[in-house]
């Protein structure tokens, strides 16, 4: 009988380790993962999928990584290499990764030292980590980064210190190879790249810091060879010798060329002469120009010249050949009025004047988009534009070019307000004794295209209790020093529902302005409205007597004098134009504008009966408009050039929103790792202690007690069972 049970346990282990294997077999061929992550942080994103499923041609990832490297970075290969399963799943044939071995105590030294090669001439260095060996601190290189290889474009990724936004930068940078690619293959002309650089500035070049310039126009054409290759061969290079060619004068005066003139030197032997210098990109009827020299003005030291790095000059054009076939998708951007500008203007940072310039903003646009700059006075709006941003204007509009905003609105433009209804200057006379900004109201004629639309903006300072805090210096007192003008906006003053807006859960403001739903200006069977976010319950107005000196600024007595303040709303929907039933505002022409021959009657000779006329679109498609009061959250201040914050998040998931790219903005709000506590009441906060502390404890000494007495009374039943025997 016992020879026969052990039979059977022998017999049953065999069936087990059977049943185990085959299982393991199974599960290299039929598998399946879930993701329990609250926002499928580990999943792939609907627009991944689509992005991997819809290559065109197959597409390879070369990965360079470090192997057994400490925490956090660890982490971040295995998220890698789990990304890339999960693309590769999708993908199928199309897709394609591999991890190359850079540690030569796995790889061997030849094999590292060759893949470390392959890494350098991609472009990716190591980078220097810290790591904790025996408790002493240690500096250890190591490579983390990876190339995305598309046909014979290339898209390199040098840095992956964290796994935040890694999925985005991916799926971005292979959507955009894709894109390139198909652009490209059905082009049926070339891009023409003309460098224009003058022999004769051989002769001064050693004397203004440039060395050998007579190897640069070389150089260049080499830089040139290689991005036709990355281009598929639709580069039409041309190298001219301005000092040999005639009538070339007007060229550089058109285009942001540098141009130098210098006297006879006889000390150096030098003859009086001139050169010019920079490079014009041309497509269709498009064109582009930077320079090759730039010129810079440094205290103490003096002027110096500059030759432009080769790294830069592929970089430079490769984005502008990417601007003009259309890769991104093109968004407006009012330029004028005052407002902001995008780019650094070179000749004022020259004459050191100050610059209200979006530096980050602008960087992160371009990731994803093309920007064009639109000025009113002179351009129309582009019918093509998906999307236009209008931020912080300060100068009236006149008529015509509201009307111009209008009619995009009603063509089916989607529109980003970014409005400030009070201006901060600092007067000279102000700024050179020590005084303090004065403000001023403004009206630029958008509030009254606001009001129409539905929305009517306050011209009042928002300060709020719920802000931003700022450590004072010893010297000052220490402590903290509530900032109200700069409020902070939680979670439960948030609106989520939106897909744009998921995962949103803390945003920083500052110098904002109410905003106010005019009721009988919306036709609710029409338009949409939701609100973004708002002011906590704990928000005042500072209206009249405008002064932001923080420690002037004292909270209302009573909370009955504060509220909550909406700041941010969405409107969609079709839209009723402003000039509906007004006159078609014609463009004013100042006189000293106007040309006498230009208005003669041999100019211009008039035809009887001949007559002009267009028509005012009075009901609009449907269109966007986002709004939000001031135009501060755009400032380098409160956005990141990586594009993780909050902030950041918020204002790319806005843009993508209004561009019809809602999946993008639901895979960029996965990367946020912002995820505050909710506020209690000090009675929760001490019960949840107290059941931390104690009442868990307890509870699991209870369990125990509980089964100790299970066991005695299944002991006690085994002896009245043997006992009976």
């Amino acid at each position: 009988m016992n020879l026969f049970k052990t039979k059977e346990k022998y017999f049953k282990f065999l069936i087990y380790l059977c049943v185990i294997i085959l299982i393991n077999i199974v599960g290299l061929t039929l598998f399946f993962r879930t993701d329990l992550t609250k926002d499928n942080k580990y999943s792939l994103s609907k627009a991944s999928k689509e992005v991997v499923s819809t290559l065109s041609d197959p597409l390879t990832i070369k990965v360079f990584f470090t192997e057994n490297l400490p925490a956090p970075h660890n982490n971040t290969e295995r998220y890698l290499n789990d990304l890339l399963e999960e693309y590769s799943a999708t993908g199928k044939t199309k897709f394609n990764f591999t991890f190359h071995n850079v540690s030569s105590e796995k790889a061997g030294m030849v094999t590292a030292n060759k893949n470390q090669q392959l890494a350098d001439d991609y472009g990716i260095s190591p980078l220097e980590i810290r790591t904790v060996e025996n408790d002493e601190l240690k500096f250890k290189k190591a490579y983390m980064g990876l190339v995305i290889i598309h046909g014979d474009m290339i898209e390199t990724i040098p840095a992956i210190t964290s796994i935040g936004g890694l999925e985005y930068k991916l799926t971005t940078s292979i959507q955009k190879l894709n894109n390139k690619v198909s652009r490209l293959s059905n082009l049926k002309e070339k891009i023409k790249i003309k460098l224009y650089l003058s022999s004769s500035l051989n002769v001064v070049a050693p004397y203004i810091g440039l060395g050998d310039l007579s190897v640069l126009a070389e150089n260049i054409t080499k830089s040139v060879e290689k991005l036709n290759e990355k281009h598929l061969q639709k580069i039409d290079f041309q190298y001219i010798d301005p000092t040999k060619e005639k009538n070339i004068s007007k060229l550089f005066e058109n285009y942001d060329l540098m141009h130098l003139t210098w006297p006879k030197i006889p000390k150096k032997k030098i003859e009086k002469g001139k050169g010019s210098a920079g490079i014009i990109i041309e497509f269709k009827d498009k064109t582009e120009s930077f320079p090759i020299i730039t010129r810079i003005d440094l205290p103490i030291i003096g002027t110096q010249y500059q030759i432009i790095s080769p790294e830069e000059l592929s970089e430079k054009i490769s984005y502008t050949i990417e601007t003009m076939i259309g890769i991104n998708q093109e968004i407006g951007y009012l330029a004028g009025h005052g407002s902001p500008t995008l780019i650094p203007d070179r000749l004022a940072v020259m004459q050191g004047q100050s610059q209200n310039v979006l530096n980050v903003f602008n960087e992160l646009l371009l990731k994803r988009y093309s920007v064009n700059s639109i000025d009113l006075k002179i351009n129309e709006i582009p019918e093509s534009l998906k999307s236009l941003i209008i931020a912080g204007p300060v100068e009236e509009f006149s008529d015509n070019e509201l009307f111009k905003i209008d009619q995009a609105l009603m063509k089916g433009t989607n529109i980003a307000f970014f409005i400030d209804t009070i201006e901060e200057k600092m007067p000279e006379q102000q700024r050179a004794y020590g005084g303090g900004p004065q403000y001023k109201k403004l009206n630029t004629g958008i509030e009254k295209l606001l009001l129409h639309y539905g929305v009517k903006l306050e011209q009042a300072y928002l300060m709020d209790k719920n802000c931003y805090s700022q450590t004072l210096p010893q010297e000052r007192g220490g402590g903290e020093q509530e900032i109200y003008f700069i409020p902070m906006i939680d979670q439960k003053n948030i609106n989520n529902s939106p897909l744009y807006m998921n995962n949103i859960k803390g945003l920083a403001t500052m110098r904002m302005s109410p905003l106010e739903i005019v009721k009988e200006n919306v036709d609710q069977d029409k338009i949409k409205i939701s609100r973004l976010f708002s002011s906590s319950d704990q928000a005042w107005l500072m209206k009249d007597k405008i002064n932001l000196n923080p420690m002037l600024i004292t909270p209302p007595a009573t909370e009955k004098d504060m509220q909550s303040y909406p700041l941010a709303y969405m409107i969609e929907g079709n839209f009723t134009s402003f000039f509906k039933d007004q006159k078609i505002p014609t463009k004013e022409i100042k006189k000293e504008n106007i040309d006498e021959e230009d208005i003669s009657e041999e100019a211009a000779p008039k035809l009887e009966g001949l007559s002009v006329s267009k028509n005012t679109i009075k009901q609009g498609k449907n269109a966007k408009i986002f709004i939000v009061s001031s135009s501060a959250l755009l400032s380098d201040q409160l956005i990141d050039p990586e594009g993780l914050t909050t902030n950041s998040t918020f204002l790319l998931n806005i843009i993508d929103h209004l561009n019809d790219h809602d999946e993008i903005a639901v895979m960029r709000s996965k990367q946020q790792a912002f995820n505050p506590l909710l506020e209690t009441t000090p009675f929760i906060r001490s019960l949840i202690k107290s059941l931390n502390i104690a009442i868990l404890p307890c509870l699991v000494i209870l369990f125990g007690f509980v089964v100790l007495f299970k066991r005695s009374l299944r002991k006690k039943k085994i002896k009245l069972a043997f006992a009976k025997q």
